[in-house]
């Protein structure tokens, strides 16, 4: 019986697995997202459309916008009285 649990697990995994063409199409599609929300701003901060800086920009904002998304976690440890916390 284990013996068929490995394969079974092994086809599930791969048939998880993206093509490149598949990527590359998510990857279109979040670019072309950005380009709705972020494009706007960026025309209006005096960026051309269609501009390296515009694009420049785009990515400035999408950056700044995930690290704010991003979820910091803290871990407290307390030894004699002294309490040592680190974030990340």
């Amino acid at each position: 019986m284990k013996r068929f649990g490995f394969p079974v697990l092994l086809i599930v995994l791969l048939s998880g697995c993206m093509t490149t063409d598949e990527r590359a199409a998510r990857v279109q599609a979040d670019v072309e997202v950005m380009i709705k929300v972020y494009g706007p701003g960026c025309e209006k901060l005096g960026f051309a459309k269609d501009t390296e800086q515009w694009r420049q920009c785009i990515m400035n904002l999408s950056a700044r916008d995930s690290y704010r998304a991003r979820p910091t976690n803290t871990s407290c440890t307390a030894f004699n009285g002294f309490v040592n916390c680190v974030s990340y």
